[in-house]
């Protein structure tokens, strides 16, 4: 299947749109896909196409700070990461917006994933967007409070570096958009979740700890290898079956 790579602004929302080339103007399944931490939407071409090339228009925005929009890193601790996915949260619906205003979503059917901190920003994006109706979390993390409590303590043993002693405050978005404390949020939408149990950048622990929390949940779809942060093309497969599966 040949398939179509458009480049797009959102406003100032620098996006690659993949779709294939045959309905590039027909209504399809959408899916926003997000990256990860100083990675940008280029890199998630390969997702993408997978994607594409099973039927869904496919949207891979650069997060603020990456990519297009790249800008240097804060000295604050973690600062620029928390921005750059409440930059992805602030801008989902206006991405939704747009393409609902083009007639091109194919029966208000609205997928999200994304691979590490875009896992984080598609498991966020759950706990107040009742129109996504499937979505996949690639080694990254449904429970962003654990996983800010862990990068204050890591960067509290970096002595030259200045860590705000308000830091959760100044986080406190972080605690709404917290999947783990807000499960009635999923409402028994599929959500496939991929973690490699060697990664060593977001914790596997954090994710299983989820899981198994909620194990009784025939909706959330766990697969766990012997991997460490790195996303292969088989475990792309996997999650655009999925996608078909419950989404196409």
């Amino acid at each position: 299947m040949k398939i179509t790579i458009r480049r797009r602004h959102i406003g100032e929302i620098p996006l690659l749109e993949v779709v294939p080339s045959d309905d590039k103007n027909s209504p399809l399944p959408l899916i926003v896909y997000y990256h990860g931490w100083q990675s940008s939407k280029e890199l998630n071409l390969t997702q993408g196409r997978k994607l594409a090339q099973a039927g869904f228009r496919v949207l891979l925005p650069d997060a603020m700070n990456h990519g297009a929009r790249k800008q240097n890193v804060s000295a604050i601790p973690s600062l620029t990461f928390w921005q750059s996915i409440q930059s992805n949260l602030f801008e989902f619906g206006a991405i939704i917006s747009h393409f609902r205003k083009l007639n091109v979503i194919l029966d208000d059917k609205i997928g999200v994933g994304g691979t590490s901190m875009g896992g984080l920003t598609s498991s966020a994006l759950l706990t107040h967007h009742p129109e996504i109706k499937v979505a996949s979390c690639m080694m990254g993390s449904p429970t962003p409070i654990q996983y800010r409590d862990r990068l204050i303590q890591h960067s509290k043993t970096m002595t030259t570096r200045f860590v705000p002693e308000d830091l959760v405050d100044l986080t406190a978005w972080v605690d709404r958009y917290d999947l783990s404390t807000h499960m009635d949020t999923l409402n028994g939408r599929p959500f496939f979740i991929w973690h490699g149990e060697r990664d060593w950048r977001v914790p596997y622990d954090q994710t299983l700890q989820f899981v198994e929390a909620h194990k009784d949940m025939d909706n959330i779809h766990f697969v766990h290898e012997d991997e460490d942060h790195l996303v292969k093309t088989e475990t792309m497969d996997m999650m655009t079956a999925f996608f078909v599966k419950y989404l196409l």
